[in-house]
């Protein structure tokens, strides 16, 4: 007679979901409390208006939600079947005949959904979020630009670093500003105080009205030549455009993985063509150094062989540094490994299910307590290698793709080694 397991199934998922919302919520508060302090520091202190900080606020959300949502699904599995394994309900359905491969068959398979709806919204949502919040913090700063500018801050544009001193209604103290002037000569402007106003005549610029102004500028094509000023005021004008450079070129985060994945594919053609001239370079360097040693063994009873020993000497050097020289691109680097960092993270849900099933299993007192304990514990671990992880690929040339799947075949395999334990049991 066949038996119908959907009962089986609907309650064991209905207790996954509610686990899950539990620990969700958790994880969620603590990256969107984590967002409002950031947003603090730069926005809420600058008296924006409350519906623009609400539309930031709900941009932002994509990337709180994609972050959230696999630790939620480890801890959620930890707490449902350590709620169920404590209160016996797992030993009752063996009892009855329903084998763990029953019980793992929902959870395992809410656990591939949660891997793709996390991934889809890691890849498509969280960079449309990053995308409007950056368009309306950009009219943000042209609105109201002493967002820009912080107390005690160092601020790098495109042509120029200004630091500023403290900033307490719209007044600036001790300015210092390193630029270059018309002539492309080095600049340093150093102003008591300044402060935001309306000379500019154009809308895409910030105006400061700096005051007791010196001014120091070294010639640069006049070596050891300089001049300075000192004025009682100075008007110096800061192109928008330059202060939302950064904004205009989003980084591989906040790009989907097509688009990261075309970066790479441009990246990765460049670095061949440097690698090919470098082959170039050596295969040419060999050269020479086989004409110098001809040079030099046909001419070893002349006058002449000093130098030629001496060329020969040269082009070994150069054959040798050419040779051993390492190519590496560190920017093609960072990029693959975010590349597979946004898809590594969202289908972490699958391993942390599968490992969350044997651990839950062995909770037999307060089940859900000990269940969120220990997938907060696993939580660390797992940012600690995929951190660690990141920097090792930074700093080497392993792998990326190994590097960030890495933390996932470590829970997959200890995941998979404890199920096959607890079914040998």
């Amino acid at each position: 007679m066949n038996r119908s397991y959907k009962t089986v199934y609907r309650y064991i998922s209905r207790e996954f979901y509610i686990s899950f919302l539990v620990s969700f919520s958790f994880f969620f508060f603590i990256f969107f409390i984590n967002q409002l302090l950031l947003m603090a520091g730069e926005i809420l202190e600058k008296n924006v208006s409350f519906f623009i900080v609400i539309k930031l606020i709900v941009f932002s959300l994509p990337a709180i939600i994609a972050i959230a949502f696999p630790f939620a699904t480890l801890v959620g599995a930890l707490m449902a079947l350590g709620k169920l394994s404590s209160e016996n309900e797992i030993l009752a359905m063996e009892c009855s005949g329903i084998s763990l491969k029953r019980v793992f068959l929902p959870l395992i398979s809410i656990g591939v959904f949660f891997s793709f709806f996390s991934f889809i919204m890691n890849d498509y949502f969280l960079p449309l979020g990053s995308l409007h919040f950056t368009r309306l913090y950009k009219e943000l700063i042209y609105s109201n630009p002493e967002l820009e500018l912080e107390s005690n801050s160092i601020k790098l544009y495109q042509d120029s670093t200004i630091i500023t001193g403290n900033i307490e209604s719209h007044q600036i103290d001790n300015i210092l500003i390193i630029d270059r002037s018309i002539e492309n000569d080095k600049r340093v402007i150093l102003a008591e105080s300044g402060n935001f106003g309306n000379q500019a005549t154009e809308s895409g610029v910030i105006s400061l009205t700096l005051n007791n102004v010196f001014s120091h500028v070294i010639e640069t094509n006049s070596k050891g030549n300089y001049s300075y000023t000192r004025a009682e005021e100075m008007i110096y004008n800061i192109l928008l455009k330059d202060i939302s450079v950064s904004l205009k070129n989003p980084g591989p985060r906040e790009m989907s993985s097509r688009d990261v994945y075309s970066v790479i594919k441009g990246k990765q053609s460049d670095f061949d063509v440097r690698v090919k001239q470098h082959l170039n370079q050596i295969e040419m360097s060999h050269f020479r150094l086989r004409s110098a040693y001809q040079e030099v063994t046909d001419h070893i009873s002349d006058d002449g062989f000093s130098s030629k020993a001496e060329l020969l000497n040269r082009n070994l050097e150069k054959y040798t540094r050419e040779s051993e020289k390492n190519l590496e691109d560190k920017s093609l680097q960072i990029w693959k490994l975010e590349f597979y960092q946004k898809m590594s993270i969202p289908f972490s849900c699958l391993p942390f299910v599968l490992l969350a099933f044997p651990l839950g299993l062995f909770t037999k007192r307060s089940g859900k307590s000990v269940g969120f304990g220990i997938g907060l514990l696993i939580t660390v671990i797992y940012w600690a290698m995929l951190f660690g992880g990141r920097e090792i690929g930074i700093r080497t040339t392993v792998s990326p793709a190994l590097i960030m799947w890495m933390p996932n075949l470590f829970i997959f395999i200890t995941g998979l080694i404890l199920v096959l334990r607890r079914v040998r049991q």
